[in-house]
């Protein structure tokens, strides 16, 4: 039983990883000019919260502590604010 979640919780939470470091690859590649179009925070701003995430979730690892939530919120902010609004 233990192995189930033991993997399910390693599923999750490189699931959740590579949301974070796509976020944050997105937002490095993106124009400056593009978060002054769309009236969010400035790209620095993101670069600062989606690098904290990534780093906290290589430090603890574990997808369901406060801070990795935190982190997953951000990233998936930023990714439906931002890289959501290209669809527009």
């Amino acid at each position: 039983m233990f192995e189930i979640q033991n993997g399910l919780t390693f599923v999750i939470s490189i699931a959740l990883f590579a949301a974070k470091g796509f976020a944050l690859v997105d937002c490095v590649a993106r124009p400056s000019a593009k978060f002054t179009y769309i009236e969010t925070l400035p790209k620095q701003t993101w670069l600062i919260i989606l690098a904290l995430a990534v780093l906290l979730h290589v430090l603890t690892w574990n997808p369901l502590s406060l801070l990795n939530l935190v982190g997953t919120v951000a990233a998936l902010v930023y990714l439906a604010q931002v890289r959501g609004s290209d669809s527009r």
